[in-house]
């Protein structure tokens, strides 16, 4: 490539533009930040590396054989799976939203456990990646689910990798870091888990007058997690707060935060909230392939489970 050099080679090899494709839907900007060039260069490699790839349209069909590979992943309870239409999917962003006690982190830890379970059984025999923005994640809790699931809990344990994201800028990096994780050896990497996506976001940056590069940064942050998921054919699950709307006289004031940002990046989205006697209730929102509907599960002491009659 015009202006690539075994230095500048390396310095975007370090950045993770290890592939042509990668360099082809970079932006100018943020390659030549990466490899230490001007934009006029960076926009030349852009170029040349889009004129050898295949960077045209697709038929539908190509696309639905493509669809085919996507891989639904249990949530444990087949009234929840039935509304997202087989499990939670490969290749897109679920995320699942509500107040304290609703069942997001459960149904966290209940994917990180079920993505190692066979595919017959509702799995993808693979590794799950979770960013701790919250400090909610809890072996105990995920030696439980996999003990309930026949599982070894020694060997499901050391397929879960946990990072603390102590800021909104550190969360960004280790979604970064998460492709070197990929391309590494062992079991191939089918879960990334942000539980929560917005805390950091949310406490970084106060005032209207931060709204603009708040939502700048999570747009970015999101298209991040998109990128991955599409690119690996691999599930992202993010969770979200909620705020209530003061205004709001008729219906639910609950929404979830992050506003059309989060709303337009996530593939679908769900609401959790709490139930009749200790139940908990799962409402698809929104879904380019599923209508609203609602499911009704239970948190076990061994995973989400179907109510009980």
């Amino acid at each position: 490539m015009p202006g690539v050099g075994e230095a500048t080679a390396e310095k975007l090899k370090d950045a993770g533009f290890d592939t042509l494709l990668s360099i082809a839907v970079s932006s100018p900007s943020v390659l030549a930040e990466a490899a230490g060039v001007g934009e006029a260069v960076a926009r030349k490699m852009i170029q040349t590396t889009r004129s050898s790839l295949d960077m045209g349209f697709e038929s539908g069909d190509e696309l639905l054989e493509r669809r085919a590979k996507v891989i639904k992943i249990t949530t444990g309870s087949k009234a929840f799976d039935g509304v997202l239409g087989g499990g939670v999917e490969t290749g897109g962003i679920t995320e699942c939203y509500g107040e304290f006690g609703s069942g997001k982190s459960s149904l966290a830890h209940q994917l990180a456990v079920t993505v190692q379970l066979p595919k017959e059984k509702g799995g993808c025999e693979g590794a799950c990646v979770w960013i701790d923005t919250e400090s909610t994640f809890r072996p105990e809790r995920i030696k439980q689910i996999a003990e309930a699931n026949g599982l070894d809990t020694q060997g499901v344990l050391k397929n879960i990798k946990v990072a603390r994201a102590f800021n909104s800028d550190h969360q960004m990096l280790l979604v970064e870091k998460v492709e070197e994780l990929i391309k590494g050896d062992g079991v191939p990497v089918k879960l990334v888990i942000v539980d929560s996506l917005m805390a950091h976001f949310r406490a970084d940056f106060t005032g209207r007058g931060t709204l603009a590069d708040r939502q700048q940064k999570v747009n970015k942050h999101m298209h991040a997690l998109l990128k991955l998921a599409d690119t690996y054919n691999l599930c992202v699950y993010v969770t979200n707060q909620v705020m209530s709307k003061p205004d709001m006289f008729f219906g639910d004031p609950t929404t979830a935060i992050g506003g059309h940002i989060v709303a337009h990046n996530s593939t679908v989205r769900c609401y959790l909230r709490k139930g009749k006697k200790g139940t908990r209730v799962a409402k698809v929102v929104d879904a380019p392939h599923l209508p609203e509907s609602e499911a009704i599960f239970q948190v076990t002491e061994g995973g989400i489970r179907d109510v009980k009659e």
